[in-house]
Parts: C-alpha cells; sequence; structure tokens
C-alpha cells in the first residue's frame, strides 16, 4: 500500500501555522498586558526574547538528540507542548502571584513545542520523494507566513465582536489546532532525513566556513525579521496612532502578506533567480524599511516602511537553508537545527533590543526601530561576502 506523503506534508503545514500562532498571539496582547497587568514595555520585550531563546535551547538539544529520540515522537510531543502553553496563557496569569511569571511560563512551554516543529518540519519535508523540493520547501516556509496572516485576522475580528477582554478565550481556541495535528503527526509516514550515522556531526559542520556564515545569515535574518513583526502592532498604535484593529491589520498582518508573497515568488520562480543576488537586494530594502520606520515624521512613510519590510525579509530564512542543503547535502538534522537556534538566536534579541531602547527614550518606538537598521546591515556585508565567494569550493 503506497504511503500518503500528501499526509504529512498537511502535518506540516499545520505546524509551522501552530508556530505562527505561537509567535504572533501575545504580541497583539503587549499592550493589554502593559495596561492590565502594569508590566513595563521593557519588561513586555522580554516576552518575545524569552520565546526566542527558549526556541534556542531546543533547537540546540534537538540537533543533539531528535534523530535518537525519533522524529514523530519529537513531532507529537511538539504539538502537545504548543496546546499546553496556549492555554496556560490563558490561566496562569491569573492564578499566579505575579502575573508576569505565568505569561512568561506559559511562553516557555510553547515555545518548546514551536522550537521542536521548527526545527523537524524542514527536514520532514525533505525527506519525503516529492518532485520539486525547492518549491514545496518554499510553500511549507509561506505557510507560517499565512499562519501568521490568519492568526492577526481572526484575533482582530475576535476582539472586535467580543472585545479584547475576551482574550482568554481565544487563546484556548488556537489551541485546538495542535491538539488535532497530535493525531495527524501520530499516522502520517514519516521518513529521516539521512540513514542512521551518515549525518554529519556538530563539530563536522563547525568546520564548513559556508555554515559560518549561513548562521550570520540566519541571525541577521531572525533579527530583521523579528524585531519589526513582533512591534509591528504596538509599533501602528503608539507610533502611528493607529487603533487597536487598524493597527494589527496594517502592522503585523500586512507585514505577514508581503512576507508571504516574497517566499512564494521563490517557490514559483527560484529555478530562475540568482538566489544571492536575490537575497542582497533584499537586504538593501530591509535596511531602507527600518530607516523609514524610524525616521520618517509621515505616518504613510512609516507603514510602508513596516509592511514591506515583511517581504524584503522573507526570502533570508528559507533562502540560508537553501544555501546549506544545496551545498552540504549531508547535513543531516544538526544542520537544520543548528541554522534555526541561529534565526531565533536573532529572534531572542532583536525585539528585546529594539524595546529596551524605546523604553530608554521615553518609550518611543520609532527610536527602537532605528537601532534595529544595525541588522539588515550586518546581513548586506555577509551577503557581499558570500557573493565574492560563491565560486569558492571552500566556502
Amino acid at each position: 500500500m503506497a504511503k500518503n506523503y500528501k499526509r504529512t506534508l498537511a502535518a506540516c503545514y499545520l505546524g509551522f501555522i501552530t508556530q505562527a500562532i505561537a509567535a504572533n498571539f501575545a504580541p497583539l496582547l503587549f499592550l493589554k498586558f502593559h495596561s492590565d497587568y502594569g508590566i513595563p514595555l521593557g519588561k513586555i520585550a522580554l516576552i518575545s526574547s524569552v520565546f526566542f531563546i527558549t526556541q534556542l535551547i531546543t533547537d540546540v538539544l534537538c540537533a543533539k538528540f531528535a534523530d535518537r529520540i525519533g522524529y514523530r515522537q519529537c513531532a507529537v510531543a511538539a504539538e502537545i507542548c504548543s496546546a499546553a502553553g496556549l492555554v496556560g496563557l490563558a490561566f496562569l496569569p491569573e492564578l499566579l502571584p505575579d502575573p508576569f511569571v505565568g505569561i512568561i511560563a506559559s511562553v516557555i512551554v510553547y515555545a518548546v513545542g514551536s522550537g521542536l516543529i521548527e526545527v523537524l518540519g524542514s527536514p520532514i519535508v525533505e525527506a519525503c520523494p516529492f518532485e520539486n523540493k525547492d518549491a514545496v520547501m518554499s510553500l511549507l516556509h509561506s505557510f507560517y507566513c499565512w499562519g501568521s496572516v490568519g492568526v492577526i485576522l481572526i484575533s482582530t475580528l475576535f476582539f472586535a465582536v467580543f472585545g479584547i477582554e475576551s482574550w482568554k478565550w481565544l487563546a484556548c481556541v488556537w489551541a485546538v489546532i495542535p491538539i488535532v495535528n497530535v493525531f495527524n503527526f501520530a499516522v502520517c509516514p514519516i521518513e529521516r532525513l539521512t540513514d542512521e550515522g551518515e549525518g554529519m556531526k556538530i563539530s563536522g559542520l563547525l568546520r564548513v566556513p559556508l555554515f559560518w556564515l549561513a548562521i550570520v545569515l540566519m541571525i541577521c535574518a531572525g533579527a530583521s525579521e523579528l524585531s519589526m513583526a513582533q512591534w509591528a502592532s504596538a509599533y501602528s498604535e503608539l507610533a502611528l496612532g493607529l487603533s487597536k484593529a487598524a493597527g494589527d491589520l496594517a502592522g503585523p498582518c500586512l507585514f505577514a502578506v508581503t512576507m508571504g508573497i516574497s517566499r512564494a515568488i521563490y517557490g514559483k520562480y527560484g529555478g530562475k533567480l540568482n538566489l544571492t543576488k536575490f537575497m542582497l537586494g533584499s537586504g538593501c530594502l530591509c535596511l531602507m524599511c527600518y530607516i523609514a520606520a524610524s525616521l520618517s515624521d509621515s505616518s504613510a512613510i512609516g507603514l510602508a516602511g513596516c509592511i514591506v519590510c515583511g517581504f524584503s525579509v522573507g526570502i533570508m530564512w528559507p533562502g540560508a537553508i537553501s544555501i546549506c542543503s544545496e551545498r552540504i547535502p549531508t547535513g543531516g538534522t544538526a544542520m537544520f537545527a543548528l541554522l534555526a537556534m541561529a534565526g531565533d538566536l536573532g529572534g531572542a534579541f532583536g525585539p528585546g533590543l529594539v524595546g529596551s531602547a524605546a523604553q530608554r527614550a521615553n518609550d518611543n518606538l520609532q527610536r527602537g526601530m532605528l537601532v534595529g537598521c544595525v541588522f539588515p546591515l550586518i546581513l548586506i556585508i555577509s551577503l557581499i561576502v558570500l557573493k565574492w565567494n560563491e565560486r569558492d569550493k571552500n566556502i
């Protein structure tokens, strides 16, 4: 009986949607946490940092133990943790003496699940016998974007109908998706990316110069993406003066839409594009977007910078993975895990740096965004180095 790998693909799609829920739901509530629980913006910024630091630690552990434990067991555990963390977010802030501790505890639990699926999704799909695997991989990563759009749109509609005070009920509703996906991962066919013992060890990967360059690209990509995405809602409200609903739709929602469009373009035309040049142009566009968001006195220009930034960062994460998987085909689970770790490292300190800078500037998020310019700038420099050396077999 033929194996139904489409079910595997569907499980990974839902897994990336779950990751989008974990990454994007809490940021919609940053100002709610700030006003209801009296948590300062500097501490609010730690929510994103803790989320991505937890993912980072999970990535490292996954690189070492995922092959031993098994993809299926790890994927099922990822969905269970995601569901438990989302439900915890609804209840723990009220149950614990310090609401911030309850929020952080919940974030840590669902970040473990998010980190596991972030690492496992790509190698699970890579191991499936699909044609046009680059397009399939790009489509997989675009589901994170479309999941982000869905989270923002549905959450905004829910808040408009039931009021933002009902956010705890919505957290429980979002938990249903990973609960359903537990069953999908439990029964779908899952293959190994490499035969046991054939995948490169971490020590071997660390001796490849290209891998180190990809690590820098992933750090900058994660910081460039998440510094804007995590603060887009608050930026639209505080810096641009938009309402909660308008801010969520105009900021993080359109950011996710343009990021998804960028990944869809790569999925369709990637074979005809020079990936390095496309990423370099995207890096320059990203830098201009941060400058527009941080220095322009025009709300329209600032909002445009926020939205277009999504398009500029869309190719960075899957692009760096494609560079590595093509040139290091035996990288195995360790390679995917360490690349995800690097992206999470950028996602951990990027939004926190922007939030801290904004707090020091009297809660001026535009000044915080100005600090974020350093991420695309380093990314551009790294891509120039890659372009200079892309014909060198040693990199």
